[in-house]
C-alpha cells in the first residue's frame, strides 16, 4: 500500500490525442505533480507528447510501447485514462489485472468523460476500480470551470440562502464537429453528439443544482425525455466532406450518428422540491468556435455564462492572411473578422482546477468531488435519453432495463 500523503504525485497518461494534450498543458498550473510516462498506440504521437511534456517542464516523461510497460513503472502512482471511448474498458481491465497481480504500484485512476458507452460498461469500470482498491476520479472539466466555481459559490451563498434553492439549470454546448474519425462512428464512440457532449451538460447542470457539500445523489432522477436529430452532416455535400476528411469508415450517407440532441431531466431533492435540467448539444453550430452556455435560475436570481462572451476580442481584416488554426478558441471556424479570444482556455474550461483537485485528492488519499459513481450516473441519464428519443416516450427512473441498452446508432 502507498504511504499517503505523497509529496508529489507521479502520473502516467494513456492516450495522446487532442484531449490528452489539453490535460497536459493544464498541468503547468498544477503543483505537486510529475508526468513520468505515456502510452498510446502511435509511437509518433507518444514521441511528440514526451517532447511537449519536457518543454512544459512537467517531468522526465518516458515513452512506453505497451500499457503493461507503463503500469509496471515502479515510480508510477496514478493513471489518467484519456484514450478513445471504445478502449477504456480494456484499459481498466488491464490496470485491474496488473494491480491485483502485484505487477503495478498504481493506487489511483482518473478517467475522461464519458466513463463508458453503456450502463453495463460504466458499472464494470467502477467495479474494476474498486476491486483493485483504486482511488478513482471522473474527469468532467465543466464542473471545475472557473465561471462555474465562482458563479455557484455566489448563488448559493448570497441568493439561495435567503430566497430558496435554484430549481432550473440549462446547459448547452455546441460546435461544428469533432477532431477525429472515431467520434463520428456510433459504434466506437457509443453514440453521437448526445454521448460526446451531453455528458458535459448533464453533469454541470446537476452540479449547479446540488447544494454545496451535498453528495450528488442528494438529487434523485425521476424521469428523462430526449430528442435527437440529424440536421447538417447527413446532407449529401457534408456527408461526402466527412468521407473525404476521415475515410470510408465515416459514412454519414448510410450510417450517421445524431448531430443534435436535446434532453429534459426531472429531479427531486431531499426535501421533495421539483428540479429541472434542460440540456442541448450540437455538432451543427458554426460560429466563432466552441460555445458553452450555462444558466442557473432560482426564485429571485439567475446566473448566466457564455464562453464566447469573452473580454478579449481581436479584429483582423481581409488583408490578414494565414493558415487555419485553433489559436483563438477551441473548434475555431474563422481567422478573420471580430473574433473572441479565451486568454486561458484550460482554466476557463475547467481542466486546470480539475487536475489540481484530482492531484491533491490522490496525493492525500481523499475521495474526489467527481468519482466513477458520478460517471455511472451520467451514463444512466444519457441512456435514458437515447431510449426516450428512440421510443418517443418519457423514461421513468429507476430504469433497470437500461443496464444493457445500446443506442440505435451504436448497434452495428
Amino acid at each position: 500500500m502507498a504511504q499517503l500523503p505523497k509529496e508529489r504525485l507521479r502520473v502516467g497518461f494513456v492516450g495522446t490525442g487532442f484531449i490528452a494534450q489539453f490535460h497536459l498543458k493544464s498541468l503547468v498550473g498544477v503543483r505537486n505533480i510529475d508526468v513520468v510516462g505515456v502510452y498510446s498506440r502511435s509511437n509518433e504521437k507518444r514521441a511528440h507528447f514526451v517532447k511537449l511534456a519536457d518543454e512544459l517542464g512537467l517531468g522526465a516523461c518516458k515513452n512506453h510501447d505497451s500499457l503493461e510497460s507503463l503500469l509496471g513503472d515502479p515510480t508510477l502512482d496514478a493513471v489518467w485514462v484519456l484514450s478513445p471511448n471504445y478502449t477504456r474498458l480494456d484499459v481498466m481491465r488491464t490496470l485491474h489485472a496488473e494491480v491485483k497481480a502485484g505487477r503495478s504500484k498504481v493506487f489511483a485512476v482518473a478517467c475522461e468523460k464519458p466513463l463508458a458507452r453503456t450502463v453495463a460498461e460504466a458499472r464494470e469500470m467502477l467495479r474494476l476500480a474498486e476491486d483493485a482498491g483504486l482511488n478513482h476520479g471522473y474527469l468532467e472539466n465543466q464542473v471545475f470551470s472557473t465561471p462555474v466555481i465562482r458563479g455557484k459559490e455566489i448563488i448559493w451563498r448570497r441568493a439561495a440562502s435567503t430566497t430558496g434553492r435554484p430549481y432550473l439549470a440549462r446547459a448547452a454546448e455546441e460546435h461544428s464537429g469533432p477532431h477525429e474519425a472515431w467520434f463520428w462512428q456510433g459504434d466506437k464512440q457509443g453514440g453521437g453528439v448526445l454521448s460526446d457532449m451531453m455528458c458535459h451538460s448533464l453533469e454541470v447542470a446537476r452540479h449547479l443544482l446540488t447544494a454545496p457539500g451535498a453528495a450528488r445523489n442528494s438529487l434523485r432522477v425521476k424521469s428523462v425525455s430526449g430528442t435527437v436529430a440529424n440536421l447538417k452532416w447527413t446532407r449529401p455535400h457534408y456527408a461526402d466532406d466527412l468521407a473525404r476528411r476521415f475515410g470510408p469508415g465515416v459514412d454519414y450517407r448510410n450510417h450517421p450518428s445524431e448531430d443534435f440532441a436535446r434532453g429534459v431531466v426531472a429531479l427531486e431533492d431531499e426535501a421533495g422540491n421539483e428540479l429541472m435540467i434542460e440540456a442541448t448539444t450540437s455538432w451543427a453550430y458554426v460560429g466563432a468556435g466552441l460555445r458553452i452556455q450555462l444558466e442557473l435560475l432560482g426564485p429571485e436570481y439567475a446566473m448566466e455564462f457564455n464562453s464566447l462572451g469573452t473580454g478579449l476580442k481581436i479584429f483582423m481584416s481581409r488583408a490578414v492572411k494565414g493558415s487555419e488554426g485553433e489559436d483563438l478558441v477551441e473548434k475555431q471556424n474563422a481567422e478573420q473578422g471580430l473574433m473572441p479570444v479565451l486568454e486561458d482556455e484550460a482554466g476557463v474550461y475547467g481542466y486546470t482546477d480539475e487536475n489540481r483537485h484530482m492531484t491533491e485528492c490522490f496525493r492525500k488519499g481523499e475521495t474526489p468531488q467527481e468519482t466513477f459513481h458520478d460517471g455511472l450516473g451520467v451514463v444512466e441519464m444519457m441512456m435514458g435519453l437515447y431510449k426516450s428519443a428512440e421510443t418517443g416516450e418519457t423514461v421513468h427512473f429507476p430504469a433497470p432495463d437500461l443496464e444493457h441498452y445500446v443506442p440505435p446508432v451504436a448497434r452495428r
